[in-house]
């Protein structure tokens, strides 16, 4: 479901991120091609110092059909970004891919907490994000962060997910945390 980011997708996922449902919110937009694989290689080059963290989802035949981003990792947090062309939308794997990010950046990689900007007038996002049952609305609780997000006009709602509430909702429905998922090993 999940693969480590390479050029080799490049061509079939700017196709479906330039696509004008998507395009708007997606947060690195490329005008073109070659800007979308200079970006690609910046992201892995990034993904090696440890800046973000990128992975490319995948449909059930090995498709590329969106990416999953932890953007700003700082102090053990980040900030999700997330996209799927829209041949892909409403066809439930949405879910799937969050729920295999979050394994592998919670359990394998040291992250605490993942924060999620999403702009008010992104009602499909903030209702995924709503239906998520370990996430929390933060703009009370991370007041400051909340307010450095919207400096320039009210944009942005905060959401949180923090590392222990996801190991709870995981061992309420799963039974216990897995610690390496097998489904996450490299293609």
């Amino acid at each position: 479901m999940l693969k480590k980011r390479d050029l080799h997708d490049s061509h079939v996922l700017f196709e479906l991120m330039s696509h004008p449902d998507v395009f708007p919110f997606v947060r690195q937009k490329c005008a073109s091609y070659e800007e979308f694989i200079f970006m690609t290689k910046q992201t892995i080059e990034a993904e090696d110092r440890g800046e973000i963290i990128s992975r490319t989802i995948l449909d059930e035949w090995g498709a590329p059909i969106g990416t999953i981003n932890l953007f700003d990792i700082e102090d053990n947090a980040g900030f999700l970004g997330t996209w799927l062309g829209k041949p892909y939308h409403g066809k439930g794997y949405n879910s799937p891919a969050k729920d295999a990010f979050f394994q592998e950046v919670f359990y394998t990689m040291g992250i605490e907490t993942i924060f999620m900007r999403i702009r008010k007038v992104n009602i499909r996002s903030i209702k995924a994000a709503e239906k998520l049952p370990y996430a929390v609305k933060a703009n009370e609780t991370r007041k400051s962060l909340y307010e450095q997000l919207n400096a320039d006009g009210d944009v942005y709602d905060l959401y949180e997910i923090p590392k222990d509430q996801y190991s709870f909702y995981l061992m309420r429905n799963n039974g216990a945390v897995q610690e390496e998922p097998s489904h996450l090993l490299e293609a």
